[in-house]
């Protein structure tokens, strides 16, 4: 684990954006939102890749954001440099962080790199430029076997580091650990606690991977570097849930494990959604289950992030290869339930707990959740439990607490405890006992 990586990142909640297709797609139009975007308990903005995407092979009629061409320009279609970081100190100004997405496992084919350094590039047995991962057929890999990249590249995250306050690093699993660790050592001279999120990949990705002789690296290996990994060894289990094909107490048995699995300062990302996966209303059948598993997000050990849009249950999954921009029109706004959460969010327990977790109810269909404060940690032992339901279903729960009142924290309303027993609504709870 990334020994100085502190366990208050747990309290932090991410707002992500696409800025290509956030309202008119530039800077200014970000900026013009961070008093909204503040109020919903965001700590730390995620930016999308910033840069001009490629011509040659482009997806789209404007290209995946993730096929990039020069790492140290900014698609003129968002802004100027000037724009990007007025928009930067703007945030900061907010009370709020700022992240960048870096993609260094690859570049557009026509990228500034291509042409002026081909060398540093994987070549095909016919010397042409390739990539590893079949499905990326828009882009060309990088090779790290040589140094002089790697110099490059981390000049040019201290470049970007003057502005910014943290990394989230695309398929960080196949570029060399090493390197990972050289750039935080020196990204940290220019920003001292930058923060660094690794997009960990799936388990079918990595044996995948293993299986073709591509070098890849587990969530347990990146924790050495990084502060905050994707939850993607337990996703596929919450997608599976969602849709029936899967059993609550499986999924949260998987959940459960990274418990023991990392290291005591980890921490996961938590989501729905975002850019890569569905809108989390389509996963959802009505909004009373839509908001349990948003307070889940928010309850679960781990950093929590939520995608442009989600605040509105906006159902439609905007592409990355075109001008497509996120719906801001609904009458299904929880903005203030998420603002809710994020400020139960900042309770010390959620940082300094072990976590555990079951299904109870009705068919097994209620989580179960607590935080309990370690007794070394440097707040006061308490214990906080969450209820959540995946079917909104009203129901008698059996609950191990004395019998008396305690309030939702969410709410402020009040539940009534009587011989172990609460009348659940299927709303969530959240109580700190």
């Amino acid at each position: 684990m990334a020994r100085n990586t502190d366990k208050e990142i747990r309290n932090k909640v991410i707002y992500q954006i696409f800025t290509r297709n956030y309202k008119d797609g530039t800077f200014r139009a970000v900026e013009s939102d961070l008093e909204r975007i503040k109020a919903l308990g965001v700590d730390i903005i995620y930016l999308l890749p910033i840069h001009p995407s490629g011509a040659v092979r482009r997806k789209g009629t404007c290209g995946s954001p993730y096929a990039i061409k020069d790492y140290r320009a900014i698609d003129p279609a968002q802004g100027t440099m000037e724009d990007f970081i007025h928009l930067t100190q703007a945030v900061h100004a907010a009370g709020m962080k700022v992240m960048l997405d870096v993609v260094y496992n690859h570049t557009s084919p026509d990228s500034w790199l291509a042409g002026n350094h081909p060398e540093w590039f994987f070549h095909k047995a016919d010397g042409s430029f390739g990539n590893r991962i079949g499905d990326w057929w828009d882009v060309i890999d990088l090779d790290y076997s040589n140094t002089d990249l790697w110099d490059y590249q981390i000049e040019t995250l201290k470049m970007w580091a003057e502005h910014v306050d943290g990394f989230r690093c695309d398929v960080a699993p196949l570029v060399p650990l090493e390197f990972w660790k050289r750039a935080k050592d020196e990204v940290e001279t220019v920003r001292p606690g930058c923060l660094w999120l690794a997009e960990s990949v799936e388990p079918a990705f990595i044996t995948g991977c293993r299986k073709d002789g591509i070098p890849v690296w587990s969530d347990s290996e990146l924790y050495q570097v990084f502060d905050i990994c994707y939850d993607y060894d337990t996703y596929s289990y919450l997608e599976r849930t969602q849709r029936g094909d899967c059993s609550l107490g499986e999924y949260l048995e998987r959940v459960n494990q990274q418990e023991a699995i990392y290291p005591d300062n980890y921490s996961k990302l938590r989501c729905l959604e975002n850019h890569d996966r569905p809108r989390a209303a389509t996963m959802a059948p009505d909004q009373t289950v839509l908001r349990n598993w948003t307070a889940w997000t928010y309850f679960v050990k781990g950093t929590t992030m939520i995608y442009a849009g989600e605040e509105y249950c906006a159902e439609h999954h905007p592409t990355l290869f075109d001008h497509d921009p996120v719906s801001f029109d609904s009458d299904e706004d929880i903005s203030s339930f998420i603002a809710k959460l994020g400020e139960i969010k900042k309770s010390p327990a959620f940082a300094y707990s072990t976590f555990s977790s079951k299904a109870i109810g009705l068919n097994n269909e209620v989580i179960l959740a607590l935080h309990e404060v370690n007794a070394d940690a440097p707040v006061k032992q308490q214990t906080v439990m969450g209820i959540f339901s995946t079917t909104g279903r009203k129901q008698a729960l059996k609950i191990d607490l004395p019998d008396g009142y305690y309030t939702n924290a969410i709410t402020g309303e009040s539940i009534d405890v009587f011989e172990k027993t609460v009348l659940y609504s299927g709303e969530p709870i959240i109580l700190f006992l």
